[in-house]
């Protein structure tokens, strides 16, 4: 009997850059499809970036077809006025996914770096490195974003197993 492969995606919101990566899962390999970022121009109207990412965030959706997406949650800093341009650029991100009638799943970055270190405090470089060694990728992911949003995907790979393991 095939075991028909799944599609994930994972997203790293930003309003300057929102990291996305697709993987696919069949059996026990993880592989990935794509990752990146989209990037929005800096000085161009708040609204109409949010509306780029939006556009772009749709057409990767259309493109690899995932059957579910899962998001990291804000993490805030000391820049109010940042956190809250990121936070509506998140916002975007799951009114999108919706829209696609995708289930959606949401990560702190502690949940993020246990499901893929083992450890909630493990620094961005054991991160990228265990996201290189579990994608079986010949290099780290550039840029980060794209990498972290290559960690909350296989986040939601680990998540939805143990949820299906325990149902």
């Amino acid at each position: 009997m095939t075991v028909k492969a799944r599609i994930i995606m994972g997203i790293d919101p930003g309003f300057a850059r929102t990291g996305f990566g697709v993987i696919k899962v069949s059996s026990n390999k993880m592989e990935a499809v794509d990752y990146g970022v989209i990037e929005t121009m800096a000085g161009e109207n708040f609204v109409d970036r949010l509306e780029y990412l939006y556009r772009e965030l749709t057409k990767i959706i259309k493109k690899h077809k995932p059957e579910m997406v899962g998001v990291e949650e804000l993490f805030f800093n000391t820049n109010v006025s940042t956190a809250l341009k990121v936070g509506q650029a998140r916002g975007v991100a799951l009114l999108t996914i919706r829209q696609a009638k995708l289930p959606v799943f949401e990560y702190t970055p502690s949940q993020v770096k246990q499901a893929i270190s083992c450890y909630g405090k493990a620094d961005k470089k054991q991160v990228q490195q265990m996201i290189k060694l579990l994608l079986q990728l010949r290099e780290i992911p550039k840029p980060d974003d794209a990498a972290d949003a290559l960690a909350v995907a296989i986040c939601t790979v680990n998540s939805y197993k143990l949820s299906q393991h325990y149902a």
